[in-house]
């Protein structure tokens, strides 16, 4: 059996984050030892390894707690989950064809004894001629072992033997022939290793024969093989991250948000302001790449199912970045908080930039005294389950009357909150700055007692004089 996902970080390559591991199968005649060579078909391209931490059953495993899962494992090694994504499409997600090739499952050297190892201590590191490209810890693992054990032995039984791979982090990618992939795994606490396990591409003579489902690629194939669309050397849209440098997010932050407005209406885009809200920190501005939470209606089966423990809210707000923003989905419902205190100093200390709600927030005051910028829509003091079931994390949501995608841009103070497309983002702000310099001088000589007539907006005199003010260096103070 193999994991979907179970590192942190490959899931937040893959932009999503699943509450519950999920699985699929791979067949026996995958298995190779290491040493051996693993053939990449004729007529196929995107042959990708994905270094993992298996676990060998010791004990038979039926209907164990998530608890007692760890204590059914007998052994740990080394694997390599290689998988076809030519051939993906054909497998209508069972990965049967994609990853049970021959030699697609190599396993070992050595074995590893389940309990003289610590689980949460294992290291993962893969090599590809000899350059690390993997290099993660258990402690990254969304899902322990002893849950993956547990889980599965609630429809199957485990019997000695038997083979989980346990998911792969980030850092997994497409090998060519004559490439040498090594997977390796260390307990950090005692120093036993595996060793590396050693598998060499090669090139097949054989293909996929006109009486099956020939090999497919789309650009969306590529950019799951290679990890990143960069890497698959794919165009993709441009996102918050990609944009919003230190000399842009400078821009942005010198004008008035009332500027940058103005801006996104010339450009036809009127609807993109997150409105109705309140700003703990006044005219404390705020700017940073859009996360994505959404709440949906109260649901008695709904909250039973989804809405305790580390649920979609704690899931987000333990996900926070620098430079990110959680903007949520509330539908602007006041009848019951979408946070609190201990969540939103969760996230400062993370380091985002600010939080959006279009709903309440409890314990207001704490949250206004913490160091962090939230806009809201009130306060209450009851919390999700008497309005919300937390849903979903990082897709596209409605906010204050607008629809905002993971990866936008968010500029927000007292004065309003603006939602900017990514690929506006650098050409916006050379314009809103150039836009701000224009409205100091005309503000100046209004203090000045100028008219307004001719001068705001300015004809072609004042524009002369602007022009010349610009070039002399721009000083208000020589104005």
């Amino acid at each position: 059996m193999a994991v979907h996902l179970s590192y942190r970080s490959r899931a937040e390559q893959r932009g999503r984050t699943p509450k519950f591991p999920s699985y699929f199968m791979k067949a026996t005649s995958s298995l190779a030892p290491s040493g051996s060579a693993v053939e990449r078909p004729a007529g196929t391209e995107l042959l990708a390894f994905e270094g993992e931490i298996a676990l060998v059953i010791g004990t038979r495993a039926r209907r164990v707690s998530p608890e007692a899962g760890w204590s059914h494992v007998g052994w740990v090694t080394a694997s390599n989950d290689l998988g076809l994504y030519d051939i993906k499409y054909a497998d209508k997600g069972s990965n049967v064809r994609s990853k049970s090739g021959d030699g697609f499952t190599p396993l070992g050297p050595a074995l590893l004894p389940a309990d003289a190892v610590d689980p949460q201590r294992l290291r993962i590191r893969t090599r590809v001629n000899g350059e690390v490209v993997q290099d993660a810890t258990t402690e990254e693992l969304l899902f322990e072992f002893g849950q993956i054990v547990a889980d599965l032995s609630q429809q199957m039984t485990l019997l000695p033997g038997d083979v989980i791979l346990t998911g792969t982090p980030a850092g997994s990618s497409v090998v060519v022939p004559g490439d040498v992939v090594e997977v390796q795994v260390d307990d950090i606490a005692s120093g036993r290793t595996t060793g590396p396990l050693a598998t060499t591409v090669v090139q097949g003579e054989a293909g996929f024969a006109a009486f099956g489902n020939p090999p497919r690629i789309t650009d969306a194939d590529r950019v799951d093989a290679y990890g990143t669309a960069e890497g698959a050397g794919v165009e993709s849209e441009p996102t918050g991250r990609d944009v919003l440098t230190d000399e842009v997010r400078a821009k942005l932050l010198s004008v008035a948000t009332a500027t940058i407005s103005g801006a996104l209406r010339k450009r036809g885009l009127n609807n993109v302001a997150i409105e109705g809200l309140t700003a703990t920190k006044g005219t404390r501005k705020v700017i940073g790449v859009a996360r994505t939470l959404r709440y949906v209606p109260h649901r008695e089966d709904l909250f039973k199912a989804r809405g305790g423990g580390y649920n979609a809210q704690k899931q987000a707000m333990d996900s926070l970045k620098p430079g990110e923003i959680l903007v949520m989905e509330a539908r602007g419902e006041q009848g019951s908080a979408t946070l609190g205190d201990i969540l939103a100093m969760r996230s400062q200390v993370l380091g985002a930039e600010a939080i959006i709600t279009d709903g309440a927030v409890r314990d207001l005051s704490a949250v206004e005294d913490a160091d962090l910028p939230v806009f809201h829509h009130g306060a209450h003091p009851a919390v999700l389950g008497r309005k919300h079931v937390p849903w979903s994390v990082d897709e596209t949501i409605a906010c204050g009357g607008t629809t905002v995608q993971p990866g936008d841009v968010i500029v927000g103070d007292s004065d309003g909150i603006l939602v900017i497309p990514p690929a506006l983002v650098a050409e916006l702000a050379d314009e809103v700055v150039e836009q701000e310099r224009r409205d100091s001088f005309v503000l100046e000589h209004v203090k000045q007692g100028h008219a307004i007539d001719g001068l705001f907006p300015m004809n072609k005199d004042w524009l002369a004089k602007y022009h010349a003010w610009v070039d002399a260096g721009a000083d208000l103070g020589a104005l």
